[in-house]
């Protein structure tokens, strides 16, 4: 059963969701120079026909929104602030006053409903003269300007927020340095410990926010939020368990910093074997040690790995082996629901820490009907089917002695895919009319699984239990 004060809900990501772009003081992002997401390389000046300047228009229907949301019974809504709305250059010594009095008003709106803001600090958005100037999270630099912008709106937000997140799936740096590190060399001029070093730059960022969380309100909860991706040998070849133990390394190194304020064992030696120095400033050690309250996460697949080269296809981040048991969607994501159960109890048995699902969801092509009483839904029982099996592992998982504090369904609305860079490509309960091409209305519509999720919350999963739909 899940606990009587589970904090169920929704996500979305600012620079998927909001636009308005050139509105408020905004300055430029990374997503600016990202009109087709990371399928192809950033182009070298801002165009109009990235669907990312209007989105889904968040910035000005926010309180339709939110309204929706409490329609669903959300008891936690998460959201990011882009930091180019507060601090548009990224390195300013005093915060846009506008974009601040933006994210209050999203903010009071929520508490007006009974909905926990849930606030990520950093959701693949590098303000883009810090891309410019220092390589994003490359440069030493840009440590102290996302220390500043972390301090400045966990000030302004102190007695309205209690649930902070400080980077979006921190871990899928090694893959896309562009997207979650600012970093615009090209990734084929990257070496391993420019990679390496981007790691650090931002775990050290991470803890500097989580320690002046410490000190700005003490009641705050702060959390880590990774990328969880369980992965299975291919075979029981002892050279493909010790090639998953390895992936294993490489992915949990993240949430082994941030949860037990420490580097590793397994990965001083991956420095050592690849001769590769960090450049660390005196206190980092000290720095690194500012854990974090609680594990969230997002969860998509698990991954399948060889030790065999030609056994490892193309992958979405990673490149894995398929999974011949698994199906897959319309991506070619495998869909795994025991995975997340499986995750679940390797993440609380590695830190005893409450972890908290801020991303699960299905990606699809929905289609626009006349439902029966008239109005305009999606009959996305795919998507019911999907988020049942997985909200039924969470509950495997909880009564394992996994506690959890809640559940935010990636993409509660529709909005735009952060790898692709598509609106066809949907996740929500509610139904944005907008299209790949830019056309649409962008009057929203509530989906067959809007009140499948609405029932869920209000019966505190025991519908999940029950027979249909």
């Amino acid at each position: 059963m899940f606990p009587p004060d589970f904090l169920w809900g929704g996500a979305i990501a600012a620079n998927q969701a909001e636009g308005g772009i050139d509105e408020g003081g905004k300055g430029l992002s990374i997503q600016d120079l990202m009109p087709r997401g990371i399928t192809e390389p950033p182009v070298a000046h801002p165009v109009p026909d990235n669907l990312k300047n209007v989105a889904i228009d968040f910035y000005h229907r926010y309180r339709q929104d939110i309204g929706l949301f409490a329609e669903l019974g959300f008891k936690v809504f998460r959201f990011s602030i882009a930091w180019s709305r507060i601090f548009p250059r990224g390195d300013e010594e005093h915060p846009n006053e506008a974009g601040l009095l933006f994210y209050e008003r999203v903010i009071d709106e929520c508490l007006s409903h009974g909905i926990e803001p849930l606030v990520t600090l950093s959701h693949y958005e590098t303000p883009l003269h810090l891309a410019r100037a220092y390589d994003g999270f490359r440069g030493r630099q840009t440590v102290g300007h996302f220390a500043r912008f972390a301090a400045t709106v966990m000030r302004r937000f102190k007695d309205k927020v209690t649930y902070w997140l400080t980077f979006n799936e921190i871990n899928s740096v090694l893959a896309e340095p562009l997207l979650s590190g600012g970093v615009l060399t090209p990734p084929s001029q990257l070496t391993l410990a420019d990679r390496l070093q981007t790691v650090h730059h931002e775990l050290v960022a991470s803890a500097l926010a989580t320690k002046a969380a410490r000190a700005i309100n003490p009641a705050f909860r702060i959390g880590c939020m990774v990328l969880a991706l369980p992965v299975y040998p291919l075979t029981p070849n002892p050279a493909d368990i010790i090639k998953a133990m390895e992936f294993d390394h490489r992915n949990l190194v993240f949430s082994d910093v941030q949860a037990r304020g420490r580097y590793p064992g397994y990965y001083h030696r991956w420095l050592r074997d690849e001769g590769v120095t960090l450049r660390t400033a005196p206190g980092d050690d000290g720095i690194l040690a500012n854990t974090v309250d609680f594990v969230s996460f997002s969860y998509y697949m698990s991954a399948c790995v060889s030790a065999r080269q030609d056994a490892l296809g193309a992958g979405n981040l990673v490149r894995s082996a398929p999974n011949p048991y698994l199906d897959v969607t319309a991506w070619d994501w495998p869909v795994d629901p025991r995975g997340l159960r499986y995750v679940m109890n390797q993440l609380y048995d590695r830190y005893q820490l409450p972890l908290f699902v801020a991303e699960n969801g299905l990606g699809a092509k929905d289609e626009l009907v006349l439902g029966q009483d008239g109005e305009p839904s999606v009959d996305d029982d795919y998507r019911i089917d999907y988020l049942k099996a997985h909200l039924l592992q969470v509950e495997q998982a909880i009564e394992d002695g996994v506690p959890v504090m809640g559940y935010t369904a990636w993409g509660c609305i529709d909005l735009v895919s952060a790898s692709t860079s598509q609106m066809d490509k949907r996740y929500g309960f509610i139904y944005v009319d907008r299209h790949d091409d830019g056309t649409g209305t962008l009057e929203r519509y509530r989906k067959k699984s809007f009140r499948w999720y609405r029932d869920v919350i209000r019966s505190n999963g025991l519908s999940l239990h029950e027979g249909g739909q």
